[in-house]
């Protein structure tokens, strides 16, 4: 509170919730401490930014006055929130019977004989929405920390995901060994019975010349099904 000679206003700072692009506004109380008749008026160092209402006005002995103040809609926010703007109040005693309507800048001029009071007082900006209170207990200190057991364990699937691919790997390569080791086995078993056709053949030569006994045709005959059944296999 700020108080005078003659009056006392209430608070000492104004104070409007900012925001973007919104009209805001805030009041203060004007109280006559005297037995007199106290006629004020409202200043301030940007007249295009505010409004005030009632600018002008009396206050009766004993009796209070609320002077509201708004503040155009901004279109940009100050550096750090900070506001140089200012509000001058002016009181002077003036004669009983005095109204609004009879209030006049002459009266506020300073001469001989005439006591005028001056109250300064500054802008304030306060957030529009401002931050909640941080609940008991969750401070950052307090605060718990997520466990590592709330996370999904990405090494886990990594690790699943690799002894199923060295499973696969292991069936694959033993039945690659197994193929491999029928072939090699057929190929053997084929080169066997090429030397045995051979000799077989050399043999009949010797016994019919000229033509081939039945014997000889039937074991052709095998030997043509045993590679027609590996060729498949392989």
């Amino acid at each position: 509170m700020t108080t005078g000679d003659l009056i006392n206003i209430h608070p000492t700072e104004l104070k409007f919730p900012f925001e973007l692009k919104k009209q805001s506004s805030c009041s203060m109380q004007l109280t006559n401490k005297t037995t007199q008749c106290v006629a004020f008026k409202v200043k301030t160092t940007s007249p295009r930014k505010y409004c005030v209402r009632p600018n002008t006005g009396v206050v009766l002995p004993g009796d209070s006055c609320n002077v509201t103040v708004t503040m155009q809609a901004q279109k940009e926010a100050p550096l750090d929130m900070q506001c140089k703007d200012k509000f001058l109040v002016q009181t002077v005693v003036v004669s009983d019977g005095t109204s609004s309507k009879d209030v006049l800048a002459e009266m506020f001029t300073k001469e001989a004989g005439r006591v005028i009071e001056d109250f300064k007082l500054r802008v304030v900006y306060i957030p529009a929405n401002p931050p909640s209170p941080v609940p008991e207990g969750s401070e950052e200190g307090n605060s718990p920390r997520p466990s590592l057991n709330d996370f999904p364990s990405h090494n886990d699937d990594v690790s699943r995901t690799f002894e199923e691919t060295n499973e696969k790997s292991s069936e694959a390569w033993s039945m690659i060994s197994k193929l491999t080791e029928e072939k090699t086995n057929a190929i053997q078993q084929s080169q066997q019975l090429r030397r045995e056709l051979e000799m077989l053949r050399r043999e009949s030569s010797k016994k019919q010349s000229g033509g081939h006994s039945l014997l000889f045709m039937l074991l052709v005959g095998l030997l043509g099904c045993f590679f027609g059944y590996i060729l498949n296999r392989t």
